[in-house]
């Protein structure tokens, strides 16, 4: 094994850290923080400009941080997610990024757990409605249940470096303009499965989705709630591609009706069992 792999871990390891409690009201951990001097007009700096980029060497693979394992998501495309955003500065600026990187705080890049190396996702702060874009190139952050950490350039033109954090909604964006595809409903109809003739026994659906990537996440949640048997099929609803996560399948349906009951508190629709007869 190289000693890349090793030495890009422990830059994640170390940035799972750069943020403290105090960074909810403005402060830094040790002698993190914003620069002493400024270069330019943050002002000045444009966005990231999303381009089709070959994955990165390093830090697409899984990998555990505090116990807790992350899988990156194999595919961007219609990635959406709302939550709290934190940003990092002068600590880690010019260390190697999980990609191989170089950290440039004065770039507009950012750090995510799953997204793939690299991606590029619009970031909209909910309180005062800036909209930038940011090129993922780094794994993080780690505390706090934050979805997103921005560079030092990045934060300032969202308008949160006062504050440390700031609520936000991330979609991945693509070079030919592509935006998130929103989480589908669970349709009223049946929808049919893609299954071998073979398969018999019952089913939990518990989402229905246009894009690929918001399966994935949904697999991935209830995988780290211990739901095994998770897997993703494809489905077609009024001629429309869906990708169905569900999981199964079980002999009876007093053991699917449990795996229900254990499943819905945790999602937003109610799932639904469905079932499937050897051919």
């Amino acid at each position: 094994m190289s000693s890349r792999p090793l030495l890009v871990l422990s830059a994640v390891l170390i940035l799972a850290s750069c943020i403290s409690d105090g960074g909810r009201k403005g402060g830094y951990y040790e002698d993190d923080g914003p620069p002493s001097w400024s270069p330019r007009d943050f002002a000045s700096i444009p966005d990231a400009t999303p381009e089709p980029l070959p994955r990165s060497r390093t830090g697409n693979h899984p990998y555990t941080v505090f116990g807790k394992r992350y899988v990156p998501l194999s595919e961007a495309r219609g990635f959406r997610q709302q939550g709290e955003a934190s940003w990092y500065g002068k600590k880690f600026h010019g260390n190697l990024t999980s990609s191989g990187e170089r950290y440039d705080m004065f770039k507009m890049t950012a750090a995510h757990k799953e997204l793939p190396l690299p991606s590029f996702v619009s970031v909209r702060n909910l309180d005062n409605d800036r909209t930038i874009v940011v090129k993922v190139n780094d794994r993080g952050p780690f505390l706090h249940n934050r979805i997103i950490d921005l560079s030092y350039a990045a934060a300032m033109k969202l308008g949160i470096v006062a504050t440390g954090t700031g609520r936000v909604v991330i979609e991945t964006v693509f070079s030919d303009g592509d935006k998130a595809d929103l989480e589908e409903p669970l349709s009223d109809e049946l929808i049919p499965l893609e299954m071998p003739q073979q398969t018999t026994g019952f089913y939990v659906q518990a989402g229905a989705f246009g894009q690929i990537a918001n399966a994935h996440r949904l697999r991935a949640k209830l995988e780290g709630l211990g739901f095994s048997q998770v897997n993703i099929k494809k489905g077609v609803s009024k001629n429309r591609e869906l990708f169905i996560v569900r999981i199964g399948p079980f002999p009876t349906l007093e053991e699917t009706t449990k795996t229900q009951d254990r499943l819905d508190p945790h999602l937003t629709e109610p799932s639904r069992i469905v079932s499937q007869s050897g051919g």
